[in-house]
């Protein structure tokens, strides 16, 4: 009886479930039945199999697409959960403080995608906007609509901007959530700022921080909107990440086979390299454990 009452909780998340399972499954299925078929119309399909697999794995443009998008995501994570981490480190633990600078903190994950690209085309544009006047005043030509070097460095700007607030606050998060005890500890044993942030706050900020570096990873390999809205994938093709690549193909060309076939490649290379990074972290973590 006690077995029963614990799970009768999951009755209450199951239409929930269903739900997000049924709206999954039925897109998920579409997918597969568009990646082994030519579509010509309306009962108008031939069976292809695994034709256009082959066809996207062999296609140069989505090798440069996809050598891209690692480097954007490395350089992301690369900045981004350091940057967080030391943030989080120099944040007020208490007082009206912490809470003012939570808020603030928090404020660019409120920004719809879209408007995060516009907000940066204008604050970058070398007439009007503030950082491209201010930059090419200083006798520095910037331009990221025609630089791929400027481009790659808008999108790095804006992203770092966008989204370390969000790996602070996870690590703040973690932070608070040491005892004090630890602390005491550390200090009666006379051990350095760097130990205790070894030892004791890195430790305790494992998990999450392998929340922040998967969340971080799936966002940067998935990012659309922020780099479509900035540059269109340009200059020329400098910044066409693997979304953009899916969606000129799915959209521009209107190549559902191919595009099809490409999605399901897309979301099982998230996939594989999300368990890779969680495999890795739990590894790190249960080395410093022993």
């Amino acid at each position: 009886m006690d077995k029963w009452e614990d799970n009768k909780a999951w009755f209450l998340i199951l239409p929930v479930f269903l739900i997000v399972a049924f709206s999954a499954i039925i897109p998920l299925m579409t997918v597969v039945n568009y990646s082994v078929q030519d579509i010509f119309g309306p009962g108008q399909r031939v069976f292809v199999g695994t034709e256009w697999f082959r066809e996207v794995l062999a296609d140069k443009r989505l090798h440069d697409a996809l050598w891209r998008q690692f480097l954007f995501s490395f350089l992301v994570l690369l900045i981004e959960i350091p940057l967080g981490i030391a943030i989080a480190l120099m944040m007020p633990g208490k007082g009206w403080t912490a809470s003012l600078t939570l808020v603030t903190l928090a404020l660019p994950l409120l920004i719809p995608w879209n408007v995060i690209g516009t907000i940066w085309i204008i604050f970058t544009r070398p007439d009007i906007g503030f950082f491209g006047a201010a930059i090419n005043k200083l006798g520095i030509a910037f331009d990221h609509t025609s630089s791929p070097l400027d481009a790659w460095i808008t999108l790095m700007f804006m992203e770092v901007w966008h989204w370390t607030p969000l790996v602070a606050l996870l690590a703040y998060a973690g932070l608070r959530a040491i005892p004090e005890a630890y602390y005491q500890a550390a200090k009666i044993d006379g051990a350095s700022a760097w130990s205790v942030f070894r030892y004791i706050q890195l430790p305790k900020m494992r998990g999450v921080l392998t929340i922040a570096v998967l969340l971080r990873f799936m966002d940067s390999f998935l990012i659309y909107a922020e780099p479509f809205v900035l540059t269109g994938g340009g200059p020329g093709n400098t910044t066409t990440f693997l979304s953009i690549y899916l969606v000129k193909m799915a959209v521009g060309q209107f190549d559902l086979g191919p595009a099809a076939a490409f999605s399901l490649i897309y979301f099982l290379i998230i996939l594989l390299f999300s368990w890779l990074f969680y495999q890795a972290l739990q590894n790190v973590g249960t080395g410093d454990k022993q």
